[in-house]
């Protein structure tokens, strides 16, 4: 497994890097087609101090599959520790969900990151990123492993581009667009 490891406001000495490693390193345990994972560390100033430093890791494994988690905390070391965890309950939540499909005889595909845009009149990030072909229940599956609250992928039963959301009742949505 590739480790590669960032940092945004943040400086990445020796010892972060090898105490990330260590933690990092347990998760191949957990699952061995992990191809790589990318730790981004960084530093917000926000009004709660318990939230400044943030660690984000992305796992990608064969084929194409991506799982992410995100932890905030005061201490870095600390904020890199709950992340491993989180990570370590996403891959066995994936497993789990993995192993039911398996048994459904389902197929299992590769799905995408979703895009990033901030509010705010103006567009100050742009995301490119693969998109998929899945079943929508693929692609709420993946969602829920990313930690997002929607995710676009490729639905080859309508040949279009659809959207997945969650919604504030605790179910799903999906979105169909349709040319004018």
């Amino acid at each position: 497994m590739e480790l590669i490891v960032r940092g945004r406001n943040v400086e990445i000495t020796e010892a972060i890097e090898a105490y990330a490693r260590k933690r990092i390193a347990r998760l191949e345990r957990f699952l061995p087609t992990i191809s790589q994972a990318e730790l981004e560390l960084a530093q917000e100033n926000t009004r709660s101090r318990d939230q400044r430093q943030i660690a984000q890791l992305t796992l990608r494994m064969t084929p194409g599959l991506l799982l992410r988690a995100e932890e905030r905390h005061a201490d870095l070391l600390a904020a890199i520790d709950l992340v491993v965890d989180k990570m370590e309950r996403r891959i066995e939540r994936f497993k789990g969900r993995r192993e039911g499909r398996a048994r459904a005889g389902a197929e299992e595909t590769a799905p995408a990151a979703i895009g990033e845009t901030e509010e705010g009149g103006r567009i100050v990030k742009i995301k490119r990123f693969e998109v998929t072909a899945m079943t929508p229940e693929e692609a709420i599956e993946q969602m829920e492993l990313l930690g997002h609250d929607f995710f676009i992928f490729y639905n080859p039963e309508t040949a279009s581009i659809n959207v997945v959301y969650r919604r504030r009742d605790g179910h799903y949505g999906l979105i169909q667009p349709e040319l004018a």
